[in-house]
């Protein structure tokens, strides 16, 4: 793992990993090293079947992720990104995955959070899509219009000011808002109460969330009817029933 993005995985706690951004002299700024590292560990949490939910955290005070580098814009003269200029991580796994939110998520940083599931936040925290102030743009904004009001999401836009944390949670983009000294772990607690559930069904339940989303309430209602097959005749499935009949916590398997 590049020194600009760590990974841990917290075995001890339900599989749970966690993925930080490092580079908090830059205000952890997208660079080229920052992207491959973030792709690099959500490729790998991904494809470790232990691993069953992940944190996106930051190192540093200053900032979550301030967005792109503009110094490193400015020296390759970067014109029209590529589509996956940032990694997508909503596609990169199909797993769910917190964000951890300290400083400022602007720009860049603003999409991160987009793209994780949910979001824990510090009081201090700050959230903005600043591209209007540098003559850039957030194509990528599109799936905000799922997240929060219509008014809301052209109010970010069109004036590129910040948001608070307790406005961010008021409006629905942020889940929780805690002091700065109780993050990430409270990110983490969060990721172990679901890591502690049946990872099948988890999984299933985010997708079916983006569903309603991408095709409306009555075609995904029947999009998760096929969905839903391969977890009902599930290990897991019967086990859920046998350890309740039984007493007994749940031991999922995943399969």
């Amino acid at each position: 793992m590049t020194g600009s993005v760590l990974i841990e995985r917290r075995e001890r706690r339900g599989g749970v990993t966690v993925v930080t951004l490092n580079r908090p002299e830059q205000a952890n700024a997208l660079n080229a090293a920052v992207r491959a590292g973030i792709r690099e560990a959500f490729v790998a949490f991904e494809a470790d079947e232990d691993a069953h939910i992940a944190v996106l955290a930051a190192n540093g005070s200053r900032a979550f992720c301030a967005g792109a580098d503009l110094k490193e814009m400015a020296t390759t003269g970067l014109g029209v990104p590529p589509r996956d200029f940032v990694p997508p991580i909503d596609r990169l796994t199909s797993k769910p995955v917190v964000a951890a939110a300290k400083g400022a998520a602007h720009a860049g940083g603003f999409l991160l959070v987009q793209m994780c599931d949910l979001c824990v936040a510090a009081e201090e925290a700050s959230f903005a899509i600043t591209e209007a102030r540098w003559g850039r743009g957030a194509p990528w904004a599109v799936p905000l219009a799922a997240m929060v009001p219509q008014r809301i999401m052209m109010e970010l836009l069109l004036t590129a000011k910040p948001i608070d944390a307790k406005r961010a949670y008021e409006v629905g983009l942020v889940n929780r808002v805690v002091p700065r000294g109780e993050l990430p772990e409270a990110a983490v607690e969060l990721a172990e109460e679901i890591a502690r559930l049946a990872p099948l069904t988890v999984r299933a339940h985010r997708r079916l969330v983006y569903l309603a989303g991408e095709l409306g309430c009555r075609t995904a209602l029947d999009a998760a009817a096929g969905l839903f097959q391969h977890v009902y005749s599930s290990e897991d499935a019967q086990e859920g029933p046998r350890a309740f009949a039984e007493k007994r916590p749940p031991v999922w398997k995943g399969r």
